[in-house]
């Protein structure tokens, strides 16, 4: 491994280590705790070693976000693909797989809080529905719309459709996690929102 290799993966690794730390801070404490001198305490760099990998803590946040994008996908895919094994493509085989795809997204926000902030709440400098928006993001995007295209409805463009649906499913998490919808009625929501709003 030649010198340029071996520091091109040092500060790969630095950066990872950085992405985490601040993740792990978040989680613990809320995004108000990730700061520059935390983060340096905490990984035992200096504040100009973290600078040297981003710009402050809007960059932070936008790794964290795509970071949580990419997890978010393979989560969505695992969910709809365990539902489709050895279902056939009966309406229950179809609402099997929105319902898994559903619960995955609402059980990531769950588990993922400051992660989810960082996807939806947070400034971290990336573009939505823009064409410079970074391909983790796209890809976020159509893990939803490859289980839920086939259930959009005649004559509704698949890709509006999982953006309402989409819109439906962040509503849910947001307002469950501020407490204003009751934890104990989530498997009905969701069976409404699948029952009601996707056509199978």
């Amino acid at each position: 491994m030649s010198v340029q290799e071996r520091k091109q993966r040092e500060r790969a690794e630095r950066e990872r280590l950085i992405v985490a730390t601040a993740r792990e801070l978040a989680e613990e404490q809320g995004w108000d705790a990730v700061t520059t001198r935390r983060l340096a305490e905490r990984i035992e760099y200096s504040q100009p070693v973290l600078y040297s990998h981003f710009r402050g803590k809007r960059e932070i946040i936008g790794a964290v976000a795509l970071q949580g994008a990419a997890e978010l996908a393979a989560e969505l895919r695992g969910a709809s693909a365990e539902a489709g094994a050895g279902a056939s493509a009966s309406v229950e085989g179809v609402r099997g797989r929105v319902t898994a795809l559903a619960r995955a997204y609402l059980d990531f926000a769950e588990r993922n809080p400051a992660v989810y902030d960082a996807m939806f709440q947070l400034d971290g400098g990336l573009a939505f529905a823009a064409e410079d928006t970074p391909e983790a993001l796209k890809d976020g995007f159509a893990a939803l719309l490859e289980t839920l295209r086939d259930v959009a409805g005649e004559g509704v463009e698949p890709g509006l459709f999982t953006e309402v649906f989409w819109a439906s499913l962040h509503g849910l998490a947001t307002l469950t996690r501020a407490g204003r919808l009751p934890v104990g009625d989530a498997e009905r929501r969701v069976w409404l929102l699948v029952s009601r709003l996707a056509v199978v």
